[in-house]
Order: structure tokens, then sequence, then C-alpha cells
């Protein structure tokens, strides 16, 4: 695919402000505390110098009326839809975005995702061709949980594309297909795969890169299994994850076990170096990252079985509950599409009375 070039703006060495994109940026986002209030505002502020900004904000009362106060004429800010159902509040924070942007092409994008001018760019001309744009995240800066997990993001580039907390879509699309399922874990796959389940069309450049800042290392910690429990909706990534533990343990059990696992870990440094080095990554990954691809592979062996446990017992807590659905096949999305006429769909987003056939069905 030829990549879209950023225009600049017209005029630019007169011109006071960018020219803004005809685009929407939503933000879903449920705040726990104040922790990054001010960079978050910053990043806000010059967002919306580029296009308009939506963020449906599901923080508790206090919270909300604090960035109520603190985004007041930058940003359009609203509560969820209370009309929505659902137990994965971004996928109602989504749907309630969504339905209210006021362009055609709109980014969506987690909290921690910070887009640049000429990325919005990007994903703006990706989307005259497609109905769906899956990026490619970096994090920067690289504390040492941030450089583990990004030895899954470079086998991820050689394995079909990574998976960011950010997407471009058509809003047309999104609306027509109803949204999405706001019961699923793995949101951002749930999406993909209802755009495909609708007909539509999706790209995923390699060479579209946006900063995403690390999360907190307790948050990363807590979320290793949950993260492989997504998984449930990939079985051949599951198993090849199940696969790893036994594995390990023959070639533990051979003559020579520690030759054996060093070639079968230089072969997994040597593949993560590939995908870090696919369009360009090596300007955004740096080049000590593929290094952590062995330890993610053995970490991410143990979480898998530990995930499957979780299946067996329900689910994954979630939401004061627990989801057992990571992501529906998009078989069992196209044959829900063919059961709905399409006033029903456009119903789901703006009122969130979805049709119960698509609850009733497993």
């Amino acid at each position: 695919m030829t990549r879209p070039t950023a225009a600049p703006p017209r005029d630019e060495g007169a011109a006071s402000a960018p020219v803004r994109l005809p685009m929407a940026y939503v933000l879903p986002l449920r705040a726990h505390d104040d922790g990054g209030l001010d960079e978050l505002t910053g990043y806000l502020r010059e967002l919306s110098r580029w296009v308009d900004v939506v963020v449906v904000d599901g923080s508790a009362p206090e919270l909300f009326a604090r960035h109520a106060e603190a985004w007041r004429g930058l940003v359009r800010h609203v509560p969820p839809d209370p009309a929505l159902r659902g137990r994965n509040g971004k996928v109602l924070g989504v749907l309630t975005g969504v339905a209210l942007a006021r362009h055609e092409h709109v980014v969506i994008a987690d909290d921690d995702v910070r887009y640049d001018r000429a990325a919005l760019c990007a994903v703006h001309q990706l989307l005259d061709g497609v109905d769906l744009v899956r990026p490619q995240n970096h994090f920067d800066p690289l504390p040492w949980h941030a450089w583990w997990d990004t030895g899954r993001t470079l086998l991820a580039r050689v394995f079909g594309g990574d998976w960011p907390g950010t997407l471009g879509v058509r809003r047309s699309t999104f609306l027509a297909m109803g949204g999405y399922d706001p019961d699923v874990l793995f949101e951002n796959l749930e999406l993909v795969r209802t755009v495909r389940a609708y007909g539509g069309s999706t790209a995923t450049p390699a060479w579209l890169y946006v900063r995403r800042l690390p999360p907190a290392a307790a948050h990363f910690l807590g979320q290793r299994v949950r993260q492989a429990y997504d998984e449930t909706a990939r079985p051949v990534w599951l198993l090849a994850a199940l696969a790893v533990l036994p594995a390990t343990a023959v070639a533990l059990a051979t003559r020579r076990p520690g030759l054996l696992l060093l070639r079968v870990g230089l072969a997994t440094v040597a593949v993560a170096e590939l995908g870090r080095r696919r369009a360009g990554g090596a300007r955004v990954f740096p080049a000590h990252t593929s290094l952590a691809a062995p330890a993610w592979v053995l970490e991410r062996g143990l979480c898998a079985w530990l995930a499957v446990g979780r299946r067996l017992r329900g689910g994954v807590p979630y939401a004061g509950a627990r989801m057992r659905t990571a992501a529906h096949p998009t078989r069992v999305l196209r044959r829900r599409m063919t059961r709905r006429r399409p006033d029903d769909l456009v119903l789901w987003v703006e009122t969130g009375a979805l049709p119960p056939p698509l609850r009733a069905e497993v």
C-alpha cells in the first residue's frame, strides 16, 4: 500500500495555527485519580488545534467535575450514553463518542495514546480508501516493563500486525453495522472483526507509528493473565502459547538442554529483529528491545495456562462480575449481521436498544 503523505497547512509560514482536519477524535476515559491530568490536558489542548475532540468520561462524579473544569473550551466532554448497556466501559464510550462525532473519519484512542499531526493526516488519508485503520503503537519512554512488552510487539509485527490502543474508522460504516458488542474483553479485535463481517475493508500499516505512554509497572504486572486471556479469541495463538511450557520441559530433558534453549532463544530474537526492522521500525524500537522477545514468550507460555484455568472457572473478573468472551469469531458476527435489519443496527448506536437475538446468542 502506498503511504499517504501528510499535507502541510496552507501558507504555513504565515498561518498562526495549522489547518484543522475534517476528523473527530474519540477518547473513552475512566480515570481513578488525578495522576497525569496536567499532561493529558496539554495533549488535548494541542490535539484540539488539529481535530474535533470528544472525551467520553466514565469517571466518578468528582473526577468528572475536575475534568470538566480543566477541559472547558478545549473538547466536548460528555458522560457515556446512559441508554447503552454493556460491561466493557471503553466500548460504551466509543459507541457514545462515534455517535456524537461530526465527521466521517474518526480516530478512537486510549488515554495513553499520543498522536502527532502527521499520524492523524496519514490515518485521515488511509480512511479515504478503507473502513478501518490499525496503526502501530510504540512506547516512549521505555521503562523495563515497556521494554518487556515491546518483545511481544516485535513478534506480532512479523505475524500479521500488533494490536494498538487506537484505531481509525469510518463513522458511516460504524453506524451502519451497529457499532460492536460491549460485552467482550478484546474490544479492538471485536471491532476489526465486526467491520470485516459487515463487508468492510481494513488496513494495518506497519509504518504508521503512534507514540504510547507506558502504564505503571503495577498495572502492567496485574494485566499479564488478563492479556493472555485475550488469546482465547484466537485459538491458533492460544495453542502456540500453551505449547511453550511443554516444549521447554522437553528441551530440558535432552542431553544438552542449555545449547538447545540457547538456539531457540536466539531464533526468537532473530524473528523479533525482523519485526523491529520492518517498515522502518528501527527508528522507534531500540535495538535492545529484540532481546525481550524470549522472556515475553516464556511469560506468555505460563500465563496462557493460567488464562485457560480462568476460562474453565467462568471467565476473567471484570466490572464486578466475570466476563467469558474475549471476542467473537468473524463467522458468528457475520451470521448475526444477516439477522438484523438496517434500522436495528442504527438503533443500537443511537439508543442502546440491542436486538434480543444478539444478546441471546452464545
